[in-house]
């Protein structure tokens, strides 16, 4: 019963209240996207769960990683500001850029919410190894920010679970699903115990994307093979999968479609070196 009331409530959606939907643009591959959620509620949920993340976490002290999480991360931050304004001039994105360092050798995540706040786990750190292997982790996860790929992971997990008519009051309430549905769609597992996997679309979006931020702020996108050759093989067989694993699979298949991704990006390598 549950289930059909829902599928009325997206065929009344699609059908009934069109100009509910917000069909957004995926920067580079042009997919348009459901994505119910205005971006001040959106914002408004970030700034608010990011505040009660970092709050309640460890944050490291150790002055060299941190210095190279903030490096990276503001350097990959200038090159996203820069793209967005070259290539899509007439979008009004707003950053307050902040960088943290969560102390947990145990959690191998990362993640990055709208509006610019980002974390980074220690666990991660000895895969990701140097500078441009962090760089393949940030602009991969800021590659989902500016694709919009929480908006639109929410808007599905909140029309399924709370139906399309209860839209409004579930944000405008923010109940206790409703932000676990936030985090979750952010990849902020460890928070709230499960976490909504991506689909192979956005994964292979946020791949592209997180390329070119990467090589545009002047790191080898070629790296990019040798990190997720070494989270597969940190989530081999017998292990504990990670949870950038868990919503990001590092598959030979994802593998081989970086390689085909990197002669697009190499371009603004090459033009960040020489500049």
């Amino acid at each position: 019963m549950i289930r059909l009331r829902n599928i009325i409530y997206l065929i009344l959606l699609i059908f009934i209240f069109p100009f509910l939907i917000l069909c957004a643009e995926v920067p580079i591959t042009h997919r348009k996207s459901l994505q119910l959620l205005p971006q001040s509620q959106i914002l408004a949920l970030s700034l608010n769960q990011y505040s009660q993340i970092i709050k309640k976490s460890k944050l490291c002290e150790d002055p060299k990683k941190l210095a190279m999480v903030k490096r990276v991360g503001m350097r990959i931050a200038r090159a996203t500001e820069e793209f967005l304004r070259e290539e899509y001039p007439r979008q009004d994105r707003k950053f307050e850029w902040e960088f943290n360092l969560i102390e947990d050798d145990k959690v191998i995540n990362a993640w990055a919410l709208p509006g610019g706040k980002v974390a980074v786990y220690t666990g991660i750190l000895p895969i990701a190894r140097d500078d441009n292997g962090l760089a393949v982790v940030l602009g991969h996860e800021i590659g989902h920010v500016i694709a919009n790929h929480g908006n639109e992971r929410m808007s599905q997990a909140l029309l399924t679970t709370m139906g399309g008519l209860t839209l409004s009051v579930a944000l405008s309430k923010k109940s206790k699903k409703t932000r676990d549905i936030f985090l979750a769609a952010y990849g902020i597992g460890a928070t709230v115990g499960f976490m909504l996997p991506y689909s192979r679309l956005q994964e292979n979006e946020a791949d592209r994307i997180g390329l070119i931020l990467m090589a545009k702020a002047g790191y080898d996108p070629r790296e990019a093979l040798n990190f997720w050759l070494r989270m597969k093989k940190r989530g081999g067989k017998g292990k504990k999968i990670p949870e950038f694993l868990s919503t990001h699979p590092a598959t030979e298949t994802r593998i081989q479609n970086i390689k085909r991704l990197i002669p697009e990006a190499l371009p603004y390598y090459l033009k960040a070196r020489k500049g």
